[in-house]
């Protein structure tokens, strides 16, 4: 259910019982009632790999100030927020690792996974540095995994969320179009290529979004966010290929994160 309902639900239950805050002012009421427990798991889409402002303390996982489920978490005070998503992870990192703060009193829980899985950095490899027919290929074999492999991956991190945090409101994030067709680059991967390219994301964001019904998640698809800002739009909120930095190509910029992850996730909660 969405997280205002829980509150209204939450002080429903209050007044049945009796315990009328009397004494407590509106302000006090409405924290008591808003109080959320939030828990953000995932990929490097989710720590903020690209944002730059990273948390030394969190070394490879390069967890940013600037990432969406931070700036979430600043601007609404949760009563405790984990952070868990990690550069790099794969649904099982997800599962071994980055499970530990849930528990039955988990309210929202936000989850990027599968781009890695699928090998998408493999991908974005391959096409950047040989041919269009074995990036064609590559593509072609990331979808196939997709539809073989990934349904399951998917499941059983799902499936543990639930375990753990029965009652949680479960927000699945997608992952944006890379390239914006026919757009300002002059240089780079072809037309074909990039239209590839864009048709993996969206096939691997229609697998995740099942895969989320399936369990009774919710999926947020950034894909209408970062439409115009794609790279080639010339107002691009993802890297291009950033050979000074190469982990943080493809990945959002700080305004994909703010403008771009953070609205959408919010409009679902």
């Amino acid at each position: 259910m969405k997280l205002s309902r829980l509150a209204a639900s939450f002080s429903a239950l209050l007044l049945g019982a009796g315990l009328a805050l009397i004494g407590a002012g509106p302000a006090q009421a409405d924290d008591r009632a808003l109080a959320i427990d939030y828990v953000a798991l995932g990929d490097s889409y989710s720590s903020g790999v690209g944002a730059g402002s990273y948390d030394s303390a969190s070394g490879d996982c390069k967890r940013s100030s600037r990432a969406f489920p931070k700036l979430w978490a600043a601007a609404n005070s949760p009563s405790s927020f984990a952070f868990t998503a990690c550069s790099g992870a794969r649904t099982s990192d997800v599962t071994a690792g980055q499970l530990g703060p849930l528990n039955a009193s988990t309210d929202l829980v936000s989850i990027s996974v599968g781009g890695n899985d699928a090998g998408f950095s493999d991908v974005m490899t391959t096409c950047v540095l040989q041919s269009e027919s074995s990036c064609i290929n590559r593509v072609n074999q990331a979808r196939g995994y997709v539809d073989s492999t990934l349904p399951g991956r998917l499941d059983s991190v799902y499936s543990a969320i639930t375990a753990r945090s029965p009652s949680a409101e479960v927000v699945v994030l997608g992952y944006p179009r890379f390239y914006k067709l026919n757009g300002s680059c002059v240089t780079g991967l072809s037309e074909g290529e990039r239209a590839a390219i864009n048709s993996a994301a969206d096939y691997l964001n229609d697998a995740v979004a099942k895969r989320a019904a399936d369990h009774g998640f919710t999926f947020a698809d950034v894909v209408p966010a970062f439409t115009g800002h794609e790279i080639c739009s010339g107002s691009a909120w993802l890297h291009s290929v950033n050979w000074l930095n190469i982990g943080e190509s493809y990945h959002p910029t700080a305004a994909g994160q703010s403008s771009g992850y953070l609205p959408v996730f919010s409009s679902h909660v």
